[in-house]
């Protein structure tokens, strides 16, 4: 490799540690940001190899964090796994450690206390129109309408 290549490898490589510096980042979100700041695809990929090797990136440990940082939100399996399909995250990878999560974390319990807590706050309303509101604002948080529905339908 030549001088100017390893400079730029060594560019990418502290671009690279510097968005680390702030958050843990997927392997897709590095690529992304090291493509939009004009790495040639070769300088990109040694540079994700080199992290990799030094366990600088894994994105199985980024999507265990991710998902233990989230779900004190709290929010749904549904929206966890779409923000880490959004940050680049392969399936295998998100379903494994969603369902490690699952073993101790109860969606539904979750789902039940939001509820009694929201709907108190929004008891004035006819009981058809807070379940309404109460539904949407779940399911914007990522929750399965069986556990909203199941919820709702005990307050």
């Amino acid at each position: 490799m030549n001088n100017q290549g390893s400079g730029e490898v060594e560019k990418a490589r502290a671009y690279a540690f510097l968005l680390l510096k702030f958050r843990l980042r997927s392997v897709e979100e590095l690529r992304q940001r090291l493509k939009r700041k004009k790495f040639k695809d070769t300088i990109i990929q040694q540079t994700l190899n080199f992290l990799k090797e030094k366990a600088f990136i894994d994105d199985k440990e980024f999507a265990r964090l991710w998902i233990t940082s989230r779900i004190k939100k709290p929010l749904g399996f549904f929206r966890l796994e779409q923000e880490l399909k959004i940050k680049g995250v392969d399936k295998d990878i998100i379903d494994e450690q969603l369902s490690k999560i699952r073993e101790s974390y109860s969606e539904s319990d979750v789902v039940l206390r939001i509820a009694e807590d929201r709907f108190q706050k929004l008891k004035d309303l006819e009981p058809y129109k807070a379940k309404r509101r109460l539904f949407q604002y779940l399911s914007r948080r990522g929750f399965s309408s069986d556990n909203i529905a199941d919820a709702l339908s005990q307050l």
